[in-house]
């Protein structure tokens, strides 16, 4: 299941509200964020992670109506990232597979307007609300 951002347009089988077509619905950019991806080995990453879905989504909520992901992360999530939901930077193979996958799927973004997984990524550990800041190559 691929992530997808609240920025995200939306897929080519919807309808759009009153016909009107989205940025990202017939061009070659990526889908979260508008830019191809650069490729990236490590990606410095936060998350709020909710063990069930409808926590995870009243979070959701909570970003789309503007809160920044940190304020968002300290009051939802459930796990020791408490510090806005920094994990810091993490390589790949170290984070389990759907999270991983979503994570390196998400263009670089700013807390005050993040780009996230949306519907919430659901792993072993619950469902996480992703967002990446940095991407590099180490």
């Amino acid at each position: 299941m691929p992530p997808r951002s609240a920025k995200k347009a939306p897929a080519a089988d919807k309808k759009t509200p009153a016909g009107k077509s989205k940025k990202g619905d017939n061009d070659d950019s990526d889908s979260k964020g508008g830019k191809e991806l650069k490729t990236a080995n490590s990606i410095k990453v936060r998350h709020i992670l909710c063990e069930k879905q409808s926590k995870a989504l009243e979070a959701i909520e909570k970003l789309k109506s503007g809160i920044p992901f940190n304020q968002v992360a300290e009051a939802y999530s459930e796990d020791k990232a408490k510090d806005g939901g920094n994990l810091g930077w993490k390589v790949r193979g170290s984070m389990v597979g759907p999270f991983q996958e979503a994570a390196f799927n998400l263009q670089p973004s700013k807390v005050a307007a993040p780009i996230y997984t949306d519907p919430p990524v659901k792993s072993t550990f619950g469902y996480h609300i992703i967002m990446v800041e940095e991407r590099k190559n180490s």
